[in-house]
């Protein structure tokens, strides 16, 4: 099995929750002479894209969209063409970006009602069933990973509760296609949207977006036009049917060089193959968890079947405030600080997905620990690192 580097062309590890290491393949893929997005070198790409993002997430009846844009124009492309003013939108809230898309349904004129628990925790099975069985809901829409928080979502379960009532499922997969487990049509998952930065291994700047047959027929069946062209699916649906027909067609620029980046990316991601990928991330996750404990470090998370395996949000140890990002950074590794609101001053974050290795984990852990010692904190030289050496044999 080829192994990959996530050390990038920088002075420092970058370790944050996304944008990610690219492995030197996908560098190449970038750096090629640019293109026309016309090229039939590149419109073979492209077609590989849509092709192999099925299969990432298990969604052969599935239409693709890959965009120029954020993960944040992936969760709006799917508002957009979903909701219409005045119609139900539950949220199953687990931090920020559950915020986030809760906010864009109410911009699209959705009535949004919120399942929520504290920051680090999870709503019930049982409370989202109450909330579905209301009223009729035309969406429900579920974090599978929150980066704000590092909790992860058990979408399968979600899924069927939204099947049942008669819901559609739309999953932000941002933080966890390409590192967790996710299959779109065994799950019954409706909508499923990701970016390119994170698991996947790309570079940022593209938003993917994956709907299934019952998403695509409630879209065909609106009253009322998407009111947004860039983000419209009428738009866009003519556009990908040519790319995989091989046959140009245009309506905006495609970002040319970073599409030719995924394709590598995805194909070394199906090289690994998605079990082997998700059994990685898991081992190293569990590795890291056993470094954060023998620190004497807590996670944001309340239980350990919430632990996402893509990051860990941990809390910062009595003594110790956010200085210690910027002392993990002067001993060669980029962390992250807090994102949630409740949790910005009281918690950091550390990126474990894509390419990354034990190596590049272990090398986190060392920086870590210089970056404790240095903010006061106490604990056994040498033991975050010796705990990512035991769990990685």
């Amino acid at each position: 099995m080829r192994r990959y580097t996530s050390r990038m062309a920088t002075p420092n590890l970058l370790m944050i929750p996304g944008p990610i290491g690219l492995t030197p393949e996908v560098l190449r893929a970038l750096s090629e002479p640019q293109r026309g997005h016309l090229d039939p070198n590149f419109m073979q790409a492209f077609a590989r894209v849509l092709k192999r993002l099925r299969e990432v997430l298990g969604a052969p009846q599935a239409q693709p969209f890959v965009v120029a844009g954020s993960g944040t124009l992936a969760m709006e492309m799917a508002v957009a063409n979903l909701v219409q003013p005045g119609e139900r939108a539950l949220v199953v809230n687990s931090g920020y970006f559950s915020d986030r898309i809760g906010a864009m349904l109410e911009l699209h004129g959705a009535q949004v009602t919120h399942v929520r628990s504290e920051p680090g925790d999870f709503p019930s099975l049982d409370e989202v069933e109450r909330a579905l069985a209301s009223g009729r809901f035309k969406l429900m829409t579920v974090t599978h990973v929150d980066t704000s928080t590092g909790v992860l979502a058990p979408v399968e379960a979600l899924a069927k509760l939204a099947r049942t009532h008669q819901a559609l499922c739309v999953v932000d997969g941002v933080c966890s296609v390409g590192g967790e487990a996710l299959e779109q049509d065994a799950w019954g998952i409706d909508v499923a949207f990701t970016a390119s930065q994170k698991a996947l291994g790309a570079p940022p700047g593209l938003a993917a977006l994956l709907a299934g047959p019952r998403a695509m027929e409630a879209w065909k069946a609106r009253t009322k036009p998407v009111a947004a062209m860039y983000l419209d699916f009428a738009q866009w649906l003519p556009i990908h049917q040519a790319y995989e027909a091989g046959t140009p067609s245009y309506f905006a620029t495609p970002a040319v060089n970073l599409i030719s980046a995924l394709d590598v990316s995805l194909g070394q991601l199906l090289e690994e193959t998605m079990p082997a990928r998700v059994a990685r991330h898991v081992r190293l996750a569990k590795a890291a968890r056993a470094a954060w404990t023998a620190l004497g470090l807590e996670p944001v998370t309340k239980r350990e079947e919430l632990t996402a395996h893509t990051l860990s949000a941990i809390r910062y140890p009595a003594g110790v405030d956010a200085a210690l990002v910027k002392h993990v950074a002067a001993a060669g590794v980029n962390i992250a600080g807090g994102l949630h609101p409740a949790l910005k001053a009281s918690s950091f974050r550390v990126g474990h997905m894509g390419a990354v290795t034990p190596g590049a984990l272990l090398e986190t852990v060392g920086a870590l620990e210089r970056g404790l010692r240095a903010a006061g904190h106490r604990f056994e030289p040498g033991a975050g690192v010796a705990a990512v050496q035991r769990a990685s044999m």
